[in-house]
């Protein structure tokens, strides 16, 4: 029976040896070469450029870009194959004439952005015979590992003229977040988005990438295009480019069978340069922009607006924030910002003495008291369809810190927030990198080579089930459950290298190798580790499915994730609940998979190594529990600090701040807003005939009655006593007098009712004043003032009749 060693195609040390000195003798002697790929004009048909794709010689072993990148990461050589690759691109360009009106399409490798040698790029091109339009590809693996050399990439690119793409747009979140950060000329679409079937992930793209496309006039390709049925489905999808098989497959001599013209890129953004980089946000505010001033507890409450906005722009969202100083970045902020990691896209938090991760899933920069950020308060809350951010300068008040001024701006203006987020991550340090010296798994093929031979293959997640397309037909010749006899582990008679073996059945982690061109991707290795973590002997794993492992408490969105990197065939690091033997007893896995591919780039298998974290797990859940009494404590306090103690409203303290933020939300809405004050007549009798508690009891239920009249937006506090302050927001301008005399006779009618309290029931009367904004002025006193004059004169009236 012919059967497939899962460890047969891995690299053993001796190979590992020879790959290296072979690599190391493409790079000197040059031998490295572009292939050459059309990119068409979907409305003409015409090549309008090309995009180089690297090669080593066809006798090489090292002949396909998997083998060599894969080679480059393990060798430490992948800036020097990063730019030998772009030598090549250029030098096979100017051997094929491949100059105006065509362009090239060249790659930046985003695990050496800073390092990217791009001046050797640039002197190349301008040595090249004729005119070379260059447009420079940047995947989404480099967004949020390294912005502060992507950013600074990007401007290096727009200086030399030439342009940008953002490539494998939608294979992650991610890149639609950073879309308006990054300002591509060109959208490259994931191949998924034309070789799948539509779905809401679709059309999450596609509205993201349509908005920006609207916006900045950025053309869209469509990558993976291989028959009439993709190219439909591309122009439908508002692609204008289109790069596939049906128009021609990677070769050394660029395809001649198609007529040629020119790309129509956009006319670029301008350049920010280093300058802009290295500004602060609040200096690239644009002259004339209203500035104001408010003390610390304002710009507290607008942060959190804004948060609580980013939050609602979910996974697609980039939230950049400063603090000064690390001692800002408080208990209560750790908590919110948990949340803003845990459902957006990118989180950064830079202040002095800040460290790289402040917190889990958060990226932090440490500001020197020279930076300009440092006097700043910044908050930078940028999505596909949302932007906004408060920019505001520390005027370096002596005193309490609550009682601190600053002068501020809250922008929505798109250009500036995104200018803005550029400032701030380009102070965010690259992601410091765990590697282990495992063997890794083949370099990614581009998506232009793979064409569908991943989107055919059987693509289950070893630890997440089939997942849809996955392939119904065994691997020819391997038996029914892919496992033989022999030694434990081994899914054929084939032993592989005794020293690898050797080497996996020492490790303490679990390794398990799922074969994914079987039926049901079942598991063919596990090593001695993995037996133990899971309380199964070998011969009870090998032909299952990894789910087993999963129970009903296992987070359903951690194996979606894990599904989804599985179908777009890239690594996955997560922790996921598992459970232990015939008792399920639950355990937490740190699982990290890695694809392995085969010499034509299509996906085989999966390899996933397993990590036994439950302590850890539990120790994190236990300080995440008192953080959150600590946070809970604090918020506490600061209720005291904002709120009645008798009647739970707002004090005067948080009413004005909330009145100030609605008095913006007004002027910027062209909307009428009514302050009205509220005095209880009578309420002096009540307390001298029954007592001040009979006094407590209807002020309690006077106020649950105005709680319960008002609208949701509307706000309401006690100022003390016996005086209540109301503020009506969102009012039509043309009416507002008339919106605000209905509410305030309904108020009456119910704080006019009788309330009954432990002495008997009590009543009392109302008398009103109302002032409107911005026909009685601009400013909180104003109003209150204007409210106040008017109530007086109604009490006045009242004691008349």
């Amino acid at each position: 029976m012919t059967a497939v060693d899962p460890l047969a195609d891995l690299v053993v040390p001796s190979a590992l040896a020879a790959d290296g000195a072979e690599l190391r003798r493409l790079l000197r002697e040059q031998r490295l070469v572009s292939w050459f790929q059309p990119i068409v004009d979907l409305a003409t048909g015409a090549v309008v450029a090309h995009e180089a794709l690297v090669r080593g010689p066809a006798d090489s072993p090292l002949h396909l870009p998997d083998a060599l990148f894969g080679t480059a990461r393990r060798h430490g050589l992948l800036p020097a194959l990063d730019a030998a690759c772009r030598t090549a691109a250029f030098r096979g360009a100017s051997v094929h004439g491949l100059v105006e009106p065509l362009s090239l399409f060249v790659n930046v490798e985003p695990e050496v952005l800073d390092s990217a040698p791009l001046d050797v790029l640039l002197d190349i091109a301008a040595s090249a015979p004729g005119q070379l339009r260059v447009v420079v590809e940047i995947t989404e693996r480099a967004l949020a590992k390294r912005p502060a050399e992507l950013l600074r990439t990007v401007e290096r690119v727009r200086e030399a003229g030439w342009a940008v793409a953002l490539d494998d747009v939608g294979a992650e979140e991610l890149s639609l977040a950073f879309m308006p950060l990054l300002r591509p000329d060109v959208v490259k679409l994931d191949l998924r988005l034309v070789q799948a079937a539509p779905g809401p992930d679709v059309a999450q793209v596609m509205n993201a990438v349509n908005a920006y496309a609207e916006d900045s006039g950025a053309l869209v390709l469509a990558e993976g295009i291989e028959h009439t049925g993709h190219l439909r489905l591309a122009q439908a999808l508002g692609a204008q480019l289109g790069q596939g098989w049906m128009f021609g497959r990677p070769q050394a001599v660029p395809a001649d069978h198609l007529p040629t013209g020119a790309l129509q890129l956009p006319r670029p953004p301008a350049s920010t340069g280093s300058d802009a980089l290295a500004s602060s946000p609040f200096s690239l505010l644009p002259a004339g922009v209203e500035l104001r001033r408010a003390p610390k507890g304002l710009l507290v409450e607008l942060s959190k607006q804004l948060e609580r906005e980013a939050l609602r722009q979910g996974s697609t969202c980039v939230v950049a924030s400063t603090f000064q100083e690390a001692r800002h970045f408080t208990p209560a902020t750790t908590g919110r910002y948990r949340d803003l990691a845990e459902r957006t896209a990118f989180v950064c938090a830079l202040g002095e003495d800040l460290p790289a991760e402040p917190m889990p899933g958060v990226r932090g920069a440490h500001l020197s008291p020279e930076d300009p950020v440092r006097g700043e308060w910044d908050v930078v809350v940028i999505a596909p369809h949302f932007s906004a951010a408060l920019l505001a300068r520390d005027l370096g008040d002596d005193g309490p810190d609550p009682d601190r001024r600053f002068e501020y701006a809250l922008t929505y203006e798109r250009s500036t927030v995104a200018a803005a987020g550029r400032a701030l991550l380009a102070r965010v340090a690259a992601q410091e990198e765990t590697r282990t010296p495992a063997v890794p798994a083949p370099a990614p093929v581009p998506a232009e080579e793979r064409g569908s031979a991943q989107g055919s293959s059987g693509t289950a997640g070893p630890l997440g089930g089939p997942l849809p397309g996955a392939a119904a037909d065994p691997v020819p010749g391997a038996g029914s459950s892919g496992v033989s006899e022999g030694v434990v582990g081994a899914a054929t008679g084939v032993v592989p290298d005794a020293l690898l073996r050797r080497a996996l059945a020492a490790s303490t982690s679990g390794v398990c190798i799922a074969e994914l061109r079987r039926p049901d991707q079942p598991l063919v290795y596990v090593n001695p580790a993995f037996e133990r973590l899971t309380g199964l002997p070998a011969e009870q794993v090998l032909g299952r499915n990894c789910r087993f492992l999963q129970g009903p408490e296992s987070d359903p969105r951690v194996v979606g994730s894990i599904r989804a990197a599985i179908r777009a065939g890239r690594e996955w690091n997560g922790v996921l609940l598992n459970h232990r033997g015939p008792e399920r007893e639950p355990w937490w896995n740190e699982i990290h998979l890695s694809p392995v591919r085969d010499d034509d780039g299509v996906l085989v298998q999966y390899i996933g190594v397993q990590t036994d974290v439950t302590e850890r797990v539990r120790a994190q859940r236990e300080l995440a529990a008192e953080r959150d009494r600590s946070t809970a404590h604090l918020a506490r306090i600061e209720q005291l600090a904002f709120t009645d103690p008798l009647t739970g409203l707002d004090n005067r303290r948080r009413f004005e701040t909330r009145l100030e933020t609605a008095l913006w939300d007004a002027r910027a809405g062209g909307t009428a807003l009514a302050v009205v004050l509220l005095d209880l007549d009578g309420f002096k009798a009540v307390n001298d005939t029954h007592g001040h508690a009979a006094g407590d009891e209807l002020l309690v239920a006077l106020a649950d009655r105005l709680r319960r009249r008002l609208r949701r937006g509307d706000l309401v506090c006690r100022l003390g006593g016996d005086e209540f302050l109301l503020a009506l927001p969102g009012l039509d301008p043309a009416s507002a007098a008339e919106q605000a005399a209905a509410v305030v006779a309904q108020v009456r009618r119910d704080l006019a009712e009788p309330v009954r309290v432990a002495a008997g029931d009590v009543a009392v009367g109302v008398s009103a004043g109302v002032a409107l904004h911005p026909a009685d002025g601009d400013a909180v006193t104003t109003l209150v003032h204007v409210a106040d004059q008017r109530m007086f004169a109604e009490k006045r009236a009242h004691r008349r009749r």
